[in-house]
């Protein structure tokens, strides 16, 4: 059976998270989601890529996450949520998931 690629993982732990979030009306249950999917999305770069690679991935999906609040701000809540989960997704394939 294929694996899902991390960076879909990753897309889906920032944008889930966000929506559960907000359709929810609990933050709290939007980070399980976020930390759920993160954690997995470490562990497939971990196993595909090493650690230093996950350590560095798992970097830009925390500042992605801080990242969207003061964006939001500037472009709103739903835009800022796709271009740093767009930005997240592209780091993921580029460095782990392109390498099939």
């Amino acid at each position: 059976m294929a694996s899902v690629p991390t960076a879909v993982v990753a897309v889906g732990g920032l944008v889930g998270g966000y929506g559960v979030a907000r359709w929810a009306k609990r933050r709290p249950l939007g980070g399980v989601v976020l930390a759920a999917a993160g954690a997995l999305a470490a562990k497939g770069w971990q196993e595909k890529a090493g650690t230093a690679t996950a350590a560095a991935l798992s970097g830009a999906y925390v500042a992605a996450f801080a990242g969207s609040h003061p964006l939001a701000k500037k472009i709103g809540a739903w835009p800022a949520v796709f271009a740093v989960a767009g930005g997240v997704a592209v780091a993921s394939w580029a460095v782990v998931d392109r390498r099939g």
